[in-house]
């Protein structure tokens, strides 16, 4: 099959790779119908040390059933699937918990032996707990917004779950990417009447008003911590939703939020320390909150919705390539040329 592989920074290859096997009787095989690139893909892309043995790629994709683990149930061959960022066999105690991504038996794609989903095809490991099956035909039009379940609509919505968003509070998102925008739809799906959000790319933008924005606030650092501050009275909003992972966009969540506010972060963190002493978050009675996105806790609720075409979140892909492409769609991404990229094997 052909699958993609990160050599180091910026070096991202479509090769040859043998076809998955069933490892264990929990395991299935799915034929990936539909995968991406994500914007958290770009920061091994920017940083990853070269390696001799490529690191497989992706962890967002929809596929068919080809076969099943002889432990396997609730699934049969053929079915359309939507696999969450994170496997986990949803048993533990932790995900008993609506805590995926801390699952006793679970992982992440591309990681040990498990392959990446921007591939023709990935073993899936704890198959039963992970996939969902999808109740449309693999040529559905909804297959992309079908697809953002796997991550950043699960992901945004996560954002706005985590500061416990609701009619009552108001909500500042930092970044205009994929995530960022969903959590803006997130935000106004759990009743936000106010949604800040801190872009500055006028497309992206014009979408995350098309999805709720209220406000749009350009500027960056203290100039826009100046502006989210005008636009509020002084105070600041009751929730911030950082969707970025820079130290920037934290600095500037901090300097947005409402005393007794909540900062949720699920931008992957480039960083280790940052500030969480008294004239910061302690002082102010500010909650810091987030994490990895456990979206397999989210995807029954949020599925009807996109089935019923009540909500689109598809449309944050603007471009879609073949899977030999997919070294086109990073540089795209990384340019931001384009927001988010579809892929079809």
């Amino acid at each position: 099959m052909r699958a993609t592989f990160m050599y180091g920074a910026g070096d991202v290859r479509v090769e040859n790779a043998p076809d998955p096997v069933l490892k264990q009787p929990t395991d299935a095989l799915v034929r990936v119908v539909r995968s991406c690139v994500c914007g958290s893909d770009l920061h091994p892309y920017h940083t990853m040390p070269d390696s001799p043995q490529g690191t497989p790629m992706g962890h967002e994709f929809i596929g068919v059933v080809e076969e099943l683990g002889s432990e396997v149930s609730g699934l049969k061959r053929g079915d359309l699937v939507v696999a969450p960022f994170a496997y986990s066999d949803n048993t533990c105690a932790f995900c008993r918990e609506g805590l995926h991504t801390s699952c006793r038996n679970g992982g992440f794609w591309a990681t040990g032996d498990v392959g990446g989903g921007q591939a023709e095809a990935v073993r899936v490991p704890q198959a039963q707990g992970t996939l969902v099956r999808l109740p449309v035909a693999e040529d559905s039009e909804l297959l992309p917004s079908l697809l953002t379940l796997s991550d950043v609509y699960g992901t945004g919505y996560h954002a706005a779950k985590q500061a416990r968003v609701n009619p009552r509070t108001t909500v500042t998102v930092v970044g205009d990417g994929a995530v960022g925008l969903l959590a803006v739809l997130s935000a106004r799906q759990l009743g936000a009447e106010r949604v800040i959000l801190m872009g500055r790319h006028k497309e992206r933008t014009d979408l995350g008003r098309a999805f709720g924005a209220t406000d749009v606030v350009p500027e960056r650092g203290e100039e826009g911590i100046e502006r989210v501050r005008e636009l509020t009275g002084g105070d600041g909003t009751h929730t911030v939703l950082e969707c970025v992972g820079y130290m920037s966009a934290y600095e500037m969540a901090v300097g947005v939020v409402r005393p007794g506010g909540v900062i949720s972060r699920v931008g992957v963190p480039q960083y280790e320390e940052a500030p969480v002493g008294f004239t910061s978050l302690f002082g102010p009675n500010v909650t810091l909150t987030g994490g990895p996105a456990p979206v397999r806790a989210y995807i029954e609720e949020l599925l009807p919705g996109v089935l019923d075409g009540t909500v689109d979140p598809g449309r944050v892909f603007d471009r879609t390539v073949g899977l030999d492409e997919v070294p086109d769609a990073y540089r795209a991404m990384d340019r931001r040329e384009a927001l988010k990229v579809l892929v079809r094997p």
